[in-house]
Protein backbone atom coordinates (compact mmCIF):
# COMPACT_ATOMS: atom_id res chain seq x y z
CA UNK A 1 0.00 0.00 0.00
CA UNK A 2 1.10 3.58 -0.73
CA UNK A 3 0.98 5.93 2.24
CA UNK A 4 -0.02 9.51 1.54
CA UNK A 5 -0.37 12.28 4.10
CA UNK A 6 -2.62 15.31 3.67
CA UNK A 7 -3.22 18.50 5.64
CA UNK A 8 -6.85 19.49 6.23
CA UNK A 9 -8.48 22.67 7.46
CA UNK A 10 -12.11 22.52 8.55
CA UNK A 11 -14.55 25.31 7.80
CA UNK A 12 -14.21 26.57 11.38
CA UNK A 13 -10.41 26.73 11.01
CA UNK A 14 -9.25 23.66 12.94
CA UNK A 15 -6.38 21.81 11.28
CA UNK A 16 -5.73 18.10 11.11
CA UNK A 17 -3.68 15.50 9.23
CA UNK A 18 -5.13 12.69 7.12
CA UNK A 19 -3.39 9.37 6.42
CA UNK A 20 -4.50 7.69 3.18
CA UNK A 21 -3.63 4.22 1.93
CA UNK A 22 -5.15 3.03 -1.33
CA UNK A 23 -8.85 4.03 -1.17
CA UNK A 24 -9.02 4.37 2.64
CA UNK A 25 -8.32 7.64 4.45
CA UNK A 26 -8.63 8.57 8.13
CA UNK A 27 -7.86 11.55 10.33
CA UNK A 28 -4.91 11.10 12.67
CA UNK A 29 -5.98 11.84 16.22
CA UNK A 30 -4.05 14.63 17.92
CA UNK A 31 -1.96 15.69 14.88
CA UNK A 32 -2.42 19.10 13.28
CA UNK A 33 0.53 19.36 10.87
CA UNK A 34 2.84 17.12 8.88
CA UNK A 35 5.83 19.18 10.00
CA UNK A 36 5.25 18.47 13.68
CA UNK A 37 4.63 14.81 12.84
CA UNK A 38 7.98 14.68 11.03
CA UNK A 39 9.86 16.38 13.87
CA UNK A 40 8.34 13.88 16.30
CA UNK A 41 9.49 10.98 14.09
CA UNK A 42 13.03 12.41 14.00
CA UNK A 43 13.06 12.79 17.79
CA UNK A 44 11.94 9.17 18.24
CA UNK A 45 14.32 7.80 15.62
CA UNK A 46 11.57 6.22 13.51
CA UNK A 47 10.42 6.63 9.93
CA UNK A 48 7.48 8.82 9.03
CA UNK A 49 5.46 5.72 8.15
CA UNK A 50 6.28 4.15 11.53
CA UNK A 51 5.25 7.33 13.30
CA UNK A 52 1.90 7.30 11.48
CA UNK A 53 1.33 3.64 12.29
CA UNK A 54 1.68 4.39 16.00
CA UNK A 55 -1.03 7.08 15.99
CA UNK A 56 -4.68 6.26 16.60
CA UNK A 57 -6.93 6.72 13.57
CA UNK A 58 -10.09 8.78 13.75
CA UNK A 59 -13.03 9.18 11.41
CA UNK A 60 -12.87 8.07 7.80
CA UNK A 61 -12.79 10.90 5.27
CA UNK A 62 -13.49 11.23 1.54
CA UNK A 63 -10.37 13.09 0.39
CA UNK A 64 -11.76 13.67 -3.12
CA UNK A 65 -14.77 15.46 -1.67
CA UNK A 66 -12.56 17.49 0.68
CA UNK A 67 -10.39 18.47 -2.29
CA UNK A 68 -13.37 19.71 -4.28
CA UNK A 69 -14.57 21.65 -1.22
CA UNK A 70 -11.18 23.40 -0.98
CA UNK A 71 -10.42 22.09 2.50
CA UNK A 72 -7.08 20.44 1.66
CA UNK A 73 -3.91 22.46 2.15
CA UNK A 74 -0.42 22.16 0.74
CA UNK A 75 1.15 19.09 2.39
CA UNK A 76 3.86 21.10 4.14
CA UNK A 77 4.08 24.54 5.76
CA UNK A 78 5.59 26.36 8.71
CA UNK A 79 4.24 28.81 11.29
CA UNK A 80 6.83 31.27 9.97
CA UNK A 81 6.88 31.19 6.13
CA UNK A 82 10.41 32.60 6.15
CA UNK A 83 11.56 29.16 7.29
CA UNK A 84 10.28 27.49 4.10
CA UNK A 85 12.63 27.63 1.11
CA UNK A 86 11.34 27.07 -2.44
CA UNK A 87 14.11 26.04 -4.84
CA UNK A 88 14.49 23.85 -7.87
CA UNK A 89 16.57 22.40 -10.64
CA UNK A 90 16.17 22.51 -14.41
CA UNK A 91 17.38 20.50 -17.40
CA UNK A 92 17.11 17.34 -15.31
CA UNK A 93 14.68 15.29 -17.40
CA UNK A 94 15.32 13.40 -20.61
CA UNK A 95 14.06 15.69 -23.35
CA UNK A 96 13.98 18.75 -21.09
CA UNK A 97 16.71 20.52 -23.04
CA UNK A 98 14.64 20.63 -26.22
CA UNK A 99 12.18 23.28 -25.05
CA UNK A 100 14.80 25.34 -23.23
CA UNK A 101 17.18 25.17 -26.19
CA UNK A 102 14.38 26.22 -28.52
CA UNK A 103 13.75 29.30 -26.38
CA UNK A 104 17.42 30.29 -26.12
CA UNK A 105 18.75 29.40 -29.56
CA UNK A 106 17.09 32.42 -31.15
CA UNK A 107 19.64 34.56 -29.31
CA UNK A 108 22.65 32.30 -29.90
CA UNK A 109 24.67 31.08 -32.86
CA UNK A 110 23.25 27.98 -34.48
CA UNK A 111 26.81 26.74 -34.96
CA UNK A 112 27.44 26.35 -31.25
CA UNK A 113 25.61 24.62 -28.44
CA UNK A 114 23.72 26.91 -26.09
CA UNK A 115 24.65 26.94 -22.41
CA UNK A 116 21.36 25.12 -21.78
CA UNK A 117 22.26 22.28 -24.12
CA UNK A 118 25.79 22.03 -22.74
CA UNK A 119 24.43 21.83 -19.19
CA UNK A 120 21.91 19.17 -20.18
CA UNK A 121 24.56 17.04 -21.92
CA UNK A 122 26.89 17.34 -18.92
CA UNK A 123 24.09 16.13 -16.68
CA UNK A 124 23.29 13.31 -19.08
CA UNK A 125 26.92 12.21 -18.90
CA UNK A 126 27.48 12.54 -15.16
CA UNK A 127 24.16 13.27 -13.45
CA UNK A 128 23.79 9.77 -11.99
CA UNK A 129 27.11 9.06 -10.28
CA UNK A 130 27.95 5.79 -8.58
CA UNK A 131 27.06 5.56 -4.87
CA UNK A 132 29.49 7.66 -2.86
CA UNK A 133 30.62 9.69 -5.86
CA UNK A 134 29.68 13.30 -6.64
CA UNK A 135 28.11 13.95 -10.03
CA UNK A 136 27.70 17.00 -12.22
CA UNK A 137 25.87 19.84 -10.52
CA UNK A 138 22.55 20.80 -12.14
CA UNK A 139 21.03 24.14 -12.95
CA UNK A 140 19.66 25.57 -9.68
CA UNK A 141 17.19 28.35 -8.99
CA UNK A 142 15.43 30.09 -6.10
CA UNK A 143 11.68 30.77 -6.08
CA UNK A 144 11.19 32.42 -2.72
CA UNK A 145 10.10 31.50 0.78
CA UNK A 146 6.91 29.92 2.06
CA UNK A 147 4.87 33.05 1.33
CA UNK A 148 5.10 32.03 -2.34
CA UNK A 149 3.56 28.59 -1.78
CA UNK A 150 -0.17 28.26 -2.47
CA UNK A 151 -2.56 25.39 -1.85
CA UNK A 152 -3.69 22.75 -4.34
CA UNK A 153 -6.81 24.66 -5.46
CA UNK A 154 -5.77 28.27 -4.75
CA UNK A 155 -5.12 30.79 -7.54
CA UNK A 156 -1.61 31.17 -8.91
CA UNK A 157 -1.13 34.92 -9.07
CA UNK A 158 1.45 36.45 -11.37
CA UNK A 159 2.75 39.95 -10.62
CA UNK A 160 1.32 42.89 -12.53
CA UNK A 161 4.68 43.27 -14.31
CA UNK A 162 4.87 39.61 -15.40
CA UNK A 163 5.05 38.92 -19.12
CA UNK A 164 3.69 35.38 -18.79
CA UNK A 165 2.26 32.95 -16.29
CA UNK A 166 2.96 29.40 -17.36
CA UNK A 167 2.64 25.98 -15.77
CA UNK A 168 5.48 23.58 -15.07
CA UNK A 169 4.22 20.09 -14.12
CA UNK A 170 6.74 18.64 -11.71
CA UNK A 171 7.44 16.44 -8.75
CA UNK A 172 8.80 18.22 -5.67
CA UNK A 173 10.79 16.75 -2.83
CA UNK A 174 9.67 17.86 0.65
CA UNK A 175 12.45 18.10 3.25
CA UNK A 176 12.97 19.18 6.83
CA UNK A 177 16.26 19.87 8.57
CA UNK A 178 16.66 17.96 11.82
CA UNK A 179 18.04 19.42 15.06
CA UNK A 180 21.52 18.17 14.15
CA UNK A 181 21.47 19.89 10.75
CA UNK A 182 20.72 16.71 8.80
CA UNK A 183 18.24 16.95 5.90
CA UNK A 184 15.37 14.45 5.92
CA UNK A 185 13.23 13.78 2.87
CA UNK A 186 9.63 13.44 4.06
CA UNK A 187 8.28 12.44 0.67
CA UNK A 188 7.21 13.70 -2.72
CA UNK A 189 4.40 15.98 -3.83
CA UNK A 190 2.82 16.79 -7.16
CA UNK A 191 3.64 20.38 -8.11
CA UNK A 192 3.09 23.27 -10.48
CA UNK A 193 6.35 25.19 -10.40
CA UNK A 194 4.84 28.16 -12.37
CA UNK A 195 7.23 30.50 -14.17
CA UNK A 196 7.43 33.46 -16.55
CA UNK A 197 8.72 31.90 -19.76
CA UNK A 198 8.49 35.08 -21.86
CA UNK A 199 10.86 36.83 -19.48
CA UNK A 200 13.24 33.86 -19.56
CA UNK A 201 13.16 33.68 -23.36
CA UNK A 202 14.17 37.32 -23.68
CA UNK A 203 17.52 36.58 -22.05
CA UNK A 204 18.56 33.42 -20.23
CA UNK A 205 20.27 35.63 -17.64
CA UNK A 206 16.75 36.63 -16.64
CA UNK A 207 15.99 33.06 -15.56
CA UNK A 208 16.39 34.17 -11.93
CA UNK A 209 13.70 36.84 -12.45
CA UNK A 210 11.38 34.42 -14.23
CA UNK A 211 11.45 31.98 -11.32
CA UNK A 212 10.51 34.48 -8.59
CA UNK A 213 6.87 33.48 -8.81
CA UNK A 214 4.38 31.50 -6.76
CA UNK A 215 4.19 27.71 -6.87
CA UNK A 216 1.55 25.19 -5.85
CA UNK A 217 1.64 21.68 -4.45
CA UNK A 218 -0.85 18.87 -4.77
CA UNK A 219 -2.47 17.88 -1.45
CA UNK A 220 -0.78 14.49 -1.05
CA UNK A 221 2.66 13.84 0.44
CA UNK A 222 3.80 10.48 -0.94
CA UNK A 223 5.75 8.80 1.87
CA UNK A 224 8.51 6.24 1.34
CA UNK A 225 10.95 5.47 -1.47
CA UNK A 226 10.58 7.61 -4.58
CA UNK A 227 8.98 5.80 -7.55
CA UNK A 228 11.32 5.11 -10.46
CA UNK A 229 8.62 5.98 -12.98
CA UNK A 230 5.91 8.62 -12.62
CA UNK A 231 3.46 9.22 -15.43
CA UNK A 232 0.99 12.07 -15.54
CA UNK A 233 -0.79 14.66 -17.62
CA UNK A 234 -0.85 18.44 -17.66
CA UNK A 235 -3.67 20.46 -19.13
CA UNK A 236 -5.02 23.99 -19.34
CA UNK A 237 -8.74 24.66 -19.15
CA UNK A 238 -10.27 27.83 -20.59
CA UNK A 239 -13.95 28.52 -20.02
CA UNK A 240 -14.39 24.91 -18.95
CA UNK A 241 -12.90 23.49 -22.16
CA UNK A 242 -9.49 21.87 -22.62
CA UNK A 243 -7.22 24.38 -24.37
CA UNK A 244 -4.07 22.24 -24.22
CA UNK A 245 -3.13 18.86 -22.82
CA UNK A 246 0.02 16.75 -22.84
CA UNK A 247 1.45 13.78 -20.91
CA UNK A 248 4.61 14.14 -18.86
CA UNK A 249 7.06 11.74 -17.24
CA UNK A 250 9.11 12.03 -14.09
CA UNK A 251 10.93 9.78 -11.64
CA UNK A 252 14.61 8.82 -11.84
CA UNK A 253 14.00 6.46 -14.74
CA UNK A 254 13.05 9.47 -16.86
CA UNK A 255 15.71 11.85 -15.55
CA UNK A 256 19.31 12.65 -16.42
CA UNK A 257 20.11 13.22 -12.75
CA UNK A 258 19.53 11.01 -9.73
CA UNK A 259 17.59 12.47 -6.82
CA UNK A 260 20.63 11.85 -4.63
CA UNK A 261 22.74 14.03 -6.93
CA UNK A 262 20.18 16.85 -6.95
CA UNK A 263 19.91 16.64 -3.18
CA UNK A 264 23.68 16.70 -2.71
CA UNK A 265 24.12 19.85 -4.78
CA UNK A 266 21.35 21.64 -2.89
CA UNK A 267 22.12 20.66 0.67
CA UNK A 268 25.90 20.99 0.29
CA UNK A 269 25.39 24.65 1.19
CA UNK A 270 25.46 25.36 4.92
CA UNK A 271 22.64 27.90 4.74
CA UNK A 272 20.28 25.16 3.53
CA UNK A 273 20.91 22.99 6.59
CA UNK A 274 19.49 25.29 9.25
CA UNK A 275 17.71 23.16 11.88
CA UNK A 276 13.93 23.32 11.68
CA UNK A 277 13.74 24.75 8.17
CA UNK A 278 11.49 23.21 5.51
CA UNK A 279 12.59 22.86 1.89
CA UNK A 280 10.41 22.34 -1.17
CA UNK A 281 12.73 21.37 -4.02
CA UNK A 282 11.29 21.11 -7.54
CA UNK A 283 12.97 18.40 -9.61
CA UNK A 284 12.24 19.81 -13.09
CA UNK A 285 10.13 18.94 -16.11
CA UNK A 286 10.31 18.34 -19.84
CA UNK A 287 6.75 19.42 -20.69
CA UNK A 288 5.54 23.01 -21.10
CA UNK A 289 2.56 24.46 -22.95
CA UNK A 290 4.71 27.51 -23.71
CA UNK A 291 6.96 25.53 -26.04
CA UNK A 292 3.81 24.60 -28.00
CA UNK A 293 2.95 28.26 -28.49
CA UNK A 294 0.22 28.51 -25.85
CA UNK A 295 -0.39 31.98 -24.43
CA UNK A 296 -2.16 31.79 -21.09
CA UNK A 297 -4.61 34.37 -19.82
CA UNK A 298 -6.36 35.25 -16.60
CA UNK A 299 -9.05 32.73 -15.74
CA UNK A 300 -7.25 29.76 -17.29
CA UNK A 301 -7.05 26.77 -14.98
CA UNK A 302 -3.93 24.60 -14.72
CA UNK A 303 -4.61 20.97 -13.82
CA UNK A 304 -1.85 18.43 -13.24
CA UNK A 305 -2.39 14.76 -12.38
CA UNK A 306 0.04 11.85 -11.96
CA UNK A 307 0.06 8.37 -10.51
CA UNK A 308 0.58 7.22 -7.77
CA UNK A 309 -1.04 10.44 -6.53
CA UNK A 310 -4.82 10.18 -6.52
CA UNK A 311 -5.69 13.91 -6.46
CA UNK A 312 -4.61 16.67 -8.86
CA UNK A 313 -3.20 20.11 -8.29
CA UNK A 314 -5.65 22.55 -9.90
CA UNK A 315 -5.07 26.30 -9.88
CA UNK A 316 -6.72 29.20 -11.73
CA UNK A 317 -4.46 31.94 -13.10
CA UNK A 318 -4.75 35.49 -11.77
CA UNK A 319 -2.80 38.71 -12.25
CA UNK A 320 -2.05 40.91 -9.27
CA UNK A 321 -2.90 44.60 -9.22
CA UNK A 322 0.03 46.96 -9.81
CA UNK A 323 1.95 47.98 -6.71
CA UNK A 324 3.87 51.24 -6.56
CA UNK A 325 7.09 50.84 -4.61
CA UNK A 326 8.80 54.00 -3.42
CA UNK A 327 12.25 53.87 -1.89
CA UNK A 328 12.85 56.33 0.91
CA UNK A 329 16.34 57.34 1.94
CA UNK A 330 16.81 57.44 5.72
Amino acid sequence: MTLRLLQHRADHGARSVIAAEDDAAHFLIGVDSIRTLALDAIAKGVTLAEAVAAIAKGDAVDIAAEFEAGRLLAPIDHDDPAHVQLTGTGLTHLGSAEGRDKMHREAASAETKTDSMRMFLEGLEDGKPAPGAIGQQPEWFYKGDGSQLVGPTDPLTMPAFAQDGGEEPEIAGIYIIGPNGRPYRLGLALANEFSDHVTERHNYLWLAHSKLRQASLGPELLVGPAPEHIEGSSRILRNGETLWEKPFLSGEGNMSHSLANLEHHHFKYDLFRRPGDVHVHFYGTATLSFTDGVQTQEGDVFEILATPFTLPVRNPLKRAAPVEVTIQVL
